[in-house]
Order: C-alpha cells, then structure tokens, then sequence
C-alpha cells in the first residue's frame, strides 16, 4: 500500500509565500507522475501542477511564474513553492501519485491567504 501525507500548508497574507511538501510511503516500485489539485471552497477541484519523474513540467495558467514544482526520486517526495500569493490561491491543496498502475491521493493540506 502506498501512503500519501501534505504538510506546509497555512494561514499567509497577500504576497507572502508557503512551500508545501509531499511525501509518498510504503510499498513504491516507481512514480510516474506527483502533481496538485486545489479545491476552493464551493468550487470543484482544480489542477495546479504536476511534475513527471524525468522532469516534465505543467501548470495551470494562473499560477504561473509564481508558483515551482519540483521533486526528490530519492526520498519520493514532491515540493510546490508558491510565492505571490494571491486570496484566489486559498483552499485546500491535494497531492497525488501516479504509479502508473495506481493513483494515490493524500488527505490535503489547508491554504489560506488573506486580502
């Protein structure tokens, strides 16, 4: 079984930066994709990012130029810096882990930025 855990989300003013992490566990023979969905409250789950294990990249627009993602094989972990935080990034970030013969969804992690 593979466990999926997000932690460094929080409480930020306009402008200011969070960097979230996670971190997947257990029985991993390889992860193809780690990515981010957010859902803001009373809105459907919105992709944000994703990164492939060769590198490859992709973002929603709105959240380019401000928010990275990138990802450490080694320790199976995936990282979403996000700087310029606008109030439209409030909500609750999800990971998950593409196996390629499964995919894997952590709890989330609350994002908040105040006006």
């Amino acid at each position: 079984q593979v466990q999926v855990v997000e932690s460094g989300g929080g409480l930020v003013q306009t402008g200011g930066s969070l960097r979230l992490s996670c971190a997947a566990s257990g029985s991993i023979s390889s992860i193809f994709i780690m990515g981010w969905y957010r859902q803001a409250p009373g809105k459907q789950r919105e992709f944000v990012g994703s990164i492939t294990t060769t590198g490859v990249i992709n973002y929603v627009g709105s959240v380019k130029g401000r928010f990275t993602i990138s990802r450490d094989n080694a320790k199976n972990t995936m990282y979403l810096q996000m700087n310029s935080l606008k109030p439209e990034d409030t909500g609750v970030y999800y990971c998950y882990v593409n196996t390629g013969t499964n995919i894997y969804w952590g709890q989330g992690t609350q994002v908040t930025v105040s006006s």
